[in-house]
């Protein structure tokens, strides 16, 4: 059984780990990747004991987001005028 039910909103994105972290009361965080989230998963551990929780989060969120293309604008060229 989950130990708690956590918002991804209520959750920090941790930059060193790339991963969104939560406390575990064990002292350590539960983490859980936006790979993670991308394919399903919603179970964040704790790398130090073994609880775990569920996190609450739109799948599409993460599964629907579009690649970005750099698009540079077009260039403007000199024209002559006769």
């Amino acid at each position: 059984m989950s130990y708690d039910d956590v918002e991804i909103e209520d959750m920090e994105w941790n930059e060193e780990l790339k991963a969104f972290t939560y406390p575990c009361p064990c002292g350590d965080l539960f983490q859980i990747t936006k790979e993670d989230l991308k394919i399903g998963e919603e179970i964040a551990r704790c790398p130090s004991c073994s609880l775990y929780i569920t996190v609450i989060y739109n799948m599409e969120d993460f599964t629907n987001q579009k690649s970005k293309t750099n698009i540079e604008p077009a260039k403007q060229q000199p024209v002559a005028v006769a």
